[in-house]
């Protein structure tokens, strides 16, 4: 080991993934059409949308990420509630190639952040008098690949527009 690092060589660093803090960033509940909703026998419709965001906080790897989980319950075109809930983590992740950090930052993060959003999620329903709402598991990992491959078939596309454009006619 002393050799390599006489030769100028860097030891790789090992991979760390660690989290700092799990908190609520922002959370919103509305129920437009209270009471009388509670008077009617719903068949609701639920969207859920997800989203994510990160914020490098240091040079050291500590990320902020942000969770986004909005969820819109309707019944025809009556909103009965909507939720959204930011949940945040700050994480440590160090040791990894840079063009890792994304992939980890995608799927790894919201892992960890989204049984919170659940939890906060269902308890704001149950509180506002509904049914609880349990959403289900996502697989952030196939969302992210899906991503991926949307953002290749559209880089593919401009370029061979680009190649187009590009030849004299």
């Amino acid at each position: 080991m002393a050799e390599n690092q006489q030769a100028g060589q860097e030891q790789p660093r090992q991979a760390q993934f660690g989290i700092h803090k799990i908190y609520i960033k922002d959370v919103s509940y509305e129920a437009p059409g209270t009471p009388m909703v509670f008077q009617q026998e719903l068949k609701p419709g639920i969207d859920v949308q997800l989203s994510t965001e990160s914020t490098k906080l240091n040079e050291e790897g500590v990320h902020e990420v942000v969770l986004t989980v909005t969820v819109t319950v309707k019944h025809d075109d009556t909103t009965i509630y909507l939720v959204e809930v930011k949940q945040a983590g700050i994480f440590a992740i160090m040791g990894l190639p840079e063009e890792q950090l994304p992939a980890i930052i995608a799927t790894a993060c919201p892992n960890v952040l989204y049984p919170y959003a659940r939890e906060v999620i269902s308890d704001l329903v149950t509180k506002g008098g509904f049914p609880q709402l349990l959403l289900a598991p996502v697989n952030f990992e196939v969302i992210y690949a899906q991503q991926q491959k949307e953002q290749e078939q559209v880089a593919a596309a401009m370029a061979e527009q680009q190649g187009g454009e590009a030849a004299p006619h």
